[in-house]
């Protein structure tokens, strides 16, 4: 790559910082050069918000998802037999929709090779929820993770060092750099993880509303179009859901805690948003997979896995094999019983009245202050800090009674804790009447 040792990355940034196309070779050059430590974190952060700022051009856009995708291994997953369909969530308020989602489908016939992220900015992450998890391990090996989706039809892990290693140190860099909601870089990011996974095709959850990226649904669809564009020109078949973030999905926000709730649903219980978006989302996923001829037909496989245990048995052969110490499937085991911080600290309704409307995006950045979340590049997780929402939208609630409760570690910041306590306390909005029912299924591109 000798030419592209020419390009001068000051310069770019001052092309896309002014507004300007900028060419497939200085996207290449200065990915590649980021990706292998040759760029330091100021310059990338600089294009970063340049690109927020100054958008991009649909070529720039296919330039930045091709250089994200070839910085690093192309897994072919042609050995592993049958087609391979994962799903994709652009980030949410209690959405752990994929630890249930990825092993019933798998129950159903279809394998999920599922590349996830960390939490970015106020929403959570799945590699964050599954390594609550004690002992179970998202950075596998290529030949691991193939191995694992052969026997067990499904793996979840992180990007290895090899994988699409430009998205790993940039998404890492949009989370503390206020460059998240960015509809080029969120394609990019997700799209360049997807085409390197070796999938024959995705389903999109594409959220929207006050505690997702895209706040607006002109936004989401533009994304959502966006999205299924790139995957199309790749030749995979992608369906895009956009889906209501206007509240927190379940009644659980915090790692460990959504893997409690995830297991309630892989029992054939949990909260009713979270059955229905497993239901529709795994039903195309099974469509496109082949395995049934409707979507229809799809969810009614999903309901069956769930209240069949075989989802919960292929999520815990996954979780064996990928290191977990733990018996997922065992009601008594422990961990189960343990995992949350004690002596929750309660937000009252100060007033009777339905739950009119609950700031989600409020709800998120509290378990940010409480640890289940990152304010800076090098801190860890608590998988143990949570919030419960005792009450959400159109619910009934009486003076005093709580609306929700939160835990974190006991020698936790106080300023912290506070922060957490003022947000929740503002999340909650309550009214004489019950609000109007919000589908959670706004719209699909297929």
């Amino acid at each position: 790559m000798t030419q592209a040792a020419t390009y001068n990355p000051v310069e770019i940034i001052r092309k896309k910082r002014d507004g300007n196309v900028l060419s497939d070779d200085e996207i290449r050059f200065f990915i590649s050069a980021y990706a292998s430590g040759k760029l330091p974190d100021y310059q990338a952060a600089a294009l970063l918000m340049a690109v927020y700022f100054s958008g991009m051009s649909e070529g720039e856009l296919l330039a930045l998802t091709d250089a994200m995708l070839r910085s690093g291994e192309v897994i072919s997953l042609s050995d592993v037999p049958g087609l391979k369909i994962d799903k994709h969530s652009t980030g949410g308020i209690g959405d752990k929709i994929s630890l249930h989602l990825a092993p019933a489908v798998a129950a159903c016939g279809v394998r999920v090779p599922m590349i996830s992220g960390r939490g970015l900015g106020h929403t959570g992450g799945t590699l964050d929820k599954l390594e609550s998890i004690p002992g179970f391990s998202t950075r596998l090996s290529i030949s691991d993770f193939r191995t694992v989706l052969r026997r067990t039809g499904l793996s979840l892990i992180g990007q290895t060092d090899t994988l699409v290693p430009a998205d790993k140190a940039l998404y890492a860099l949009r989370d503390v750099t206020a460059t998240v909601e960015s509809i080029p870089l969120i394609a990019a990011s997700i799209m360049s993880k997807k085409l390197a996974e070796g999938i024959d095709g995705l389903v999109l959850d594409v959220k929207v509303g006050s505690g997702a990226f895209m706040k607006t649904r002109d936004d989401a669809y533009q994304l959502a179009s966006t999205l299924v564009a790139i995957g199309r020109r790749a030749g995979k078949q992608v369906t895009a859901f956009l889906t209501n973030m206007d509240q927190p999905l379940g009644r659980y926000v915090g790692n460990a805690a959504e893997v409690l709730e995830t297991l309630q649903v892989l029992n054939g219980q949990g909260p009713d948003d979270l059955i229905e978006l497993t239901r529709v989302l795994g039903g195309e996923m099974l469509r496109l997979g082949g395995v049934v001829a409707t979507d229809k037909d799809g969810e009614a496989r999903i309901l069956e896995s769930l209240r069949s245990g075989e989802a919960l048995q292929r999520l815990q052969r996954c979780a064996a094999m990928q290191g977990a110490m733990i018996d997922l499937r065992d009601p008594n085991e422990p961990w189960l019983k343990s995992c949350l911080h004690q002596y929750p600290v309660y937000i009252t309704a100060p007033e009777a009245g339905y739950v009119s409307a609950i700031d989600a995006e409020a709800i998120g950045w509290a378990g940010v202050a409480l640890g289940a979340g990152r304010e800076r590049k090098e801190d860890t997780i608590d998988p143990a800090a949570y919030i419960y929402l005792d009450r959400k939208v159109g619910e009934l609630v009486e003076a005093g009674e709580p609306l929700c409760h939160f835990a974190c570690a006991p020698d936790w910041p106080e300023g912290r804790r506070e922060r957490a306590h003022a947000l929740l306390q503002g999340a909650y909005k309550i009214s004489m009447t019950p609000p109007a029912e919000k589908p959670l299924i706004l719209d699909v591109l297929r």
